[in-house]
């Protein structure tokens, strides 16, 4: 029944687009043309995959996995189709990332940005989630994240090494002191969220290991917001370098216990393993690999 191609993206485009106007738009076509394409896709497959009305568009059940398995279907031929113009064509298609928030704004965006910018056929659709993304599931070509998985079935380039580090504001530090030892941290206010709870694992300059049980009177689940209350002076943060670095190198933060670092947090990429690297996938990974190297992101 799926025979014809152009109706399948048309239909991708309208999901995509949030409505058949705005498809037409970035497709260059006309509404009816757009509006003649879907419905003859749904006649074909006798299934109605959008129920529609003057104020907005939603998938049917139908819909909404005809819609998942779509979007695979054309990233494997536009892959196909990539791997036997390589050589003789430049990058080309849509390349989907996802990345948590923090590192996504900071790194990843600005990655994708230049990549859109050197390379005219190539577009670039990024998700910013704190959540874990499962990449088959939702058609991702590459997620970026801190720290490699265990066992995940997907192939982990590691980007650059990368730590968790103690920092806190100036003032905060010039009213409560500097700890001298991890231990003092049980009289600090430590700031939590997801990635820094309770209990803080630091390792020492001659690789022993010390866990310390923190506390503190505010407690976020989003890392951004808890970066935000040790900049005001609202107490310490553990949080990895690559999302401090930047308040530490302008003084706006400053080290604690400069010798205690996590454990390796590294940068990494992650893809699907049984899936041919499109171009755009590579170029976006070394892309990453050189920023990263030119932020030197391991503390000193």
């Amino acid at each position: 029944m799926l025979d014809d191609i152009t109706e399948l993206r048309t239909f991708v485009r309208i999901v995509a687009a949030g409505s058949l106007s705005a498809a037409g738009r970035e497709m260059n076509l006309t509404l009816s043309v757009v509006s003649k394409r879907l419905a003859s896709l749904e006649r074909r497959t006798d299934t109605r995959l959008i129920a529609r009305s003057t104020r907005h568009l939603a998938l049917t059940e139908e819909g909404q996995r005809l819609y998942e398995r779509a979007q695979r279907i054309l990233a494997e031929i536009d892959e196909a189709e990539e791997a036997l113009a390589h050589g003789r064509a430049e990058p080309q298609g849509v390349l989907r990332v996802g990345a948590p928030v923090a590192l996504g704004r900071m790194l990843v965006a600005p990655v994708c940005r230049d990549l859109v910018g050197t390379y005219p056929k190539i577009s670039v659709d990024l998700s910013l989630t704190d959540r874990v993304v499962d990449l088959i599931d939702e058609g991702v070509d590459v997620v970026v994240r801190i720290g490699a998985p265990k066992d995940s079935g997907l192939i982990v380039r590691k980007l650059a090494d990368n730590h968790r580090v103690v920092v806190g504001a100036p003032d905060y530090l010039a009213l409560w002191g500097q700890p001298a030892t991890p231990a003092d941290l049980e009289r600090h206010e430590c700031l939590q969220y997801p990635g820094a709870g309770a209990f803080w694992r630091l390792i020492g300059p001659d690789g022993e290991a010390v866990e310390v049980r923190t506390a503190s009177r505010l407690r976020s689940d989003n890392g951004d917001v808890a970066q935000d209350w040790a900049l005001a002076g609202c107490g310490l943060i553990m949080k990895s370098w690559v999302d401090v670095q930047a308040d530490v190198l302008a003084g706006r933060l400053l080290r604690v216990l400069p010798d205690w670092r996590s454990d390796a947090a590294p940068v990494c990429a992650l893809f699907p393993s049984h899936r041919q690297l499109p171009t755009r996938v590579r170029l976006f990974l070394d892309a990453m690999a050189n920023r990263l190297a030119r932020m030197a992101v391991t503390p000193s």
